[in-house]
């Protein structure tokens, strides 16, 4: 994608390599994007580039939602073994 191409050539001097700095970067410039700005950019999205994008969305939102309600942590007495008892 060109838009990220241009981006990437003007900061990729500047960047640290965490993954901080892509969320910062991207952060700052959708402040300065007005509804006209992101209809313009989605219109020039490819199918492929829009369906790859509202899929990244979707996963982010899922996994977020997953980590704000503990899953993937344990939390299962009988796995934690905590009364000393032995399990079998």
């Amino acid at each position: 994608m060109k838009f990220i191409e241009d981006l990437f050539d003007f900061y990729k001097n500047h960047l640290t390599g965490d993954e901080e700095d892509a969320a910062i970067i991207i952060e700052g410039i959708m402040q300065d994007f007005s509804q006209k700005d992101l209809n313009g950019f989605f219109a020039g999205l490819s199918e492929k580039e829009k369906f790859e994008m509202v899929g990244l969305f979707l996963y982010e939102k899922f996994r977020l939602k997953a980590a704000e309600e503990g899953i993937g942590t344990t939390r299962n007495n009988d796995d934690q073994n905590s009364g000393g008892e032995i399990l079998h």
